[in-house]
């Protein structure tokens, strides 16, 4: 099992407005690309120096290569709409593989 992990760093005063629109839209759309089985959104329990929320964003794949074809075919223009929509964010990705 293989999972892409987005961690999201967003301000306070766009937290509701980004949790709502995660759940409701743009996860729905990543599970629409076919290449994951299930997504899930956690809140990271820490203070940062800046004041923004951290949120990883997880998404379960059954192979590597759904994984990568996920990246090369349909990341591009949901990232884009994702920073096109909350402009003030830092997002980072990586991919993990179960042991």
């Amino acid at each position: 099992m293989y999972v892409y992990n987005v961690t999201v760093g967003i301000d306070r005063e766009n937290e509701a407005e980004w949790v709502a629109w995660m759940k409701s839209e743009h996860m729905p759309r990543v599970l629409a690309t076919g290449m994951f089985s299930s997504a899930r959104l956690f809140k990271i329990l820490h203070e940062s120096e800046d004041g923004t929320l951290s949120y990883s964003v997880q998404y379960v794949a059954e192979s590597l290569d759904r994984v990568s074809e996920y990246l090369e075919r349909f990341a591009p223009a949901l990232i884009e709409e994702h920073r096109q929509r909350f402009a003030n964010h830092v997002a980072f990705r990586t991919v993990l593989e179960e042991v």
